[in-house]
């Protein structure tokens, strides 16, 4: 593959953007801001998502998504409750023989679906893949080390995208397990609200490390229920994006989570952001369908009542302390 699409010009479509032009690869990258595209194009910087990092020169970047027409592959990085109208638009100008690879993390709230499932219904002829993992965008975007799991029921296919973006800095690792790649990102955004309110409220590392825990617990019980394999959530797009979602600030989650916990309200600290903290939407649907299903996920509930019901911080966590004791399983 010589000709790489971005479709979704935020920071980690930018990141990737700069990854697939360091791979020597002619990248174009989409995006619905037109001061986006011209920060890119004319100073070589995404001032507006990705600030003070240098883009390669050799990167574009179009508001016209026809210009993507041409493009071997496309990595999809709309934010996920704007996936499924962003893909079919990309569906009516892409080639069906073209491989679409989800690089966003959630569930549509309105339907309960993964991206996957998302894209076998607005681009069902083309080859669907997940790229999944432990990465923040400014650190990817600067060449520093990332790993990731890149995910596709095509083996050969996958094998040819690990080729085409495989870097030593920048290192996918393949499995076919497209739904257990998806699990993983969608709920540590979650997750990582709860141990933001941890940190918010000052209850320490030790109750970070049990939010961190109990909530691997969580992500398994709801990835088995939908054929998730144990061991990819063990993995790069499972344990090891809960582990960096859950331990910095730089996780847009996090920082949600712990302006929470220090009192302010959801509404005002959404106000002031531009970028999207995806567990705000994934915990909706996540909680509905444990609810549904009868799967016991308390951490994920508690951050529900928090977001979604504006329970107490304080009266959430004292509901989450007084549960009864039980044995250590999934």
């Amino acid at each position: 593959m010589k000709r790489l699409g971005i479709v979704g010009a935020g920071a980690w479509g930018t990141a990737l953007a700069s990854v697939c032009s360091r791979a020597g690869l002619d990248t174009l990258i989409w995006a619905l801001e037109e001061d986006v595209v011209n920060s890119i194009n004319q100073t070589h910087v995404n001032s507006v998502f990705l600030d003070g990092i240098a883009l390669p020169d050799t990167l574009k970047a179009t508001q016209t998504m026809a210009d993507l027409a041409d493009r071997q592959a496309v990595l999809l990085v709309a934010p996920a409750q704007y996936l499924r109208p962003v893909s079919k638009d990309l569906a009516s100008i892409l080639p069906s023989s073209v491989p679409v690879l989800i690089c966003s993390k959630g569930i549509e709230v309105s339907t309960g679906k993964l991206m996957s499932e998302v894209l076998a219904e607005t681009m069902p002829e083309n080859p669907v893949g997940v790229l999944s993992g432990p990465t923040f965008a400014s650190e990817t975007a600067k060449g520093l080390p990332s790993a990731l799991t890149l995910a596709t029921t095509d083996e050969a296919l996958g094998r040819e995208l690990v080729a085409s973006l495989g870097q030593p800095n920048f290192r996918p690792y393949f499995t076919t397990d497209v739904v257990g790649a998806q699990i993983g990102g969608a709920i540590k955004n979650v997750l990582a609200i709860a141990c933001g309110i941890v940190a918010g409220l000052g209850l320490g590392e030790n109750a970070r490390a049990a939010v961190i825990t109990r909530g691997l617990v969580e992500m398994q019980r709801f990835g088995h229920t939908r054929g998730a394999k144990t061991e990819t959530m063990m993995g790069l797009s499972g344990l090891g994006d809960l582990i960096l979602t859950c331990s910095s600030m730089q996780s847009r989650n996090m920082s949600l989570g712990m302006a929470l916990g220090q009192g302010q309200s959801f509404a005002d600290i959404m106000a002031g952001r531009r970028s999207v903290a995806e567990g705000s939407h994934t915990v909706e649907i996540v909680h509905k369908i444990a609810v549904d299903e009868g799967l016991d996920m308390p951490l994920t509930h508690a951050v529900y009542q928090v977001l979604k019901e504006d329970a107490s911080v304080d009266a959430v966590m004292d509901s989450l302390m007084i549960r009864p004791f039980t044995l250590e399983t999934v």
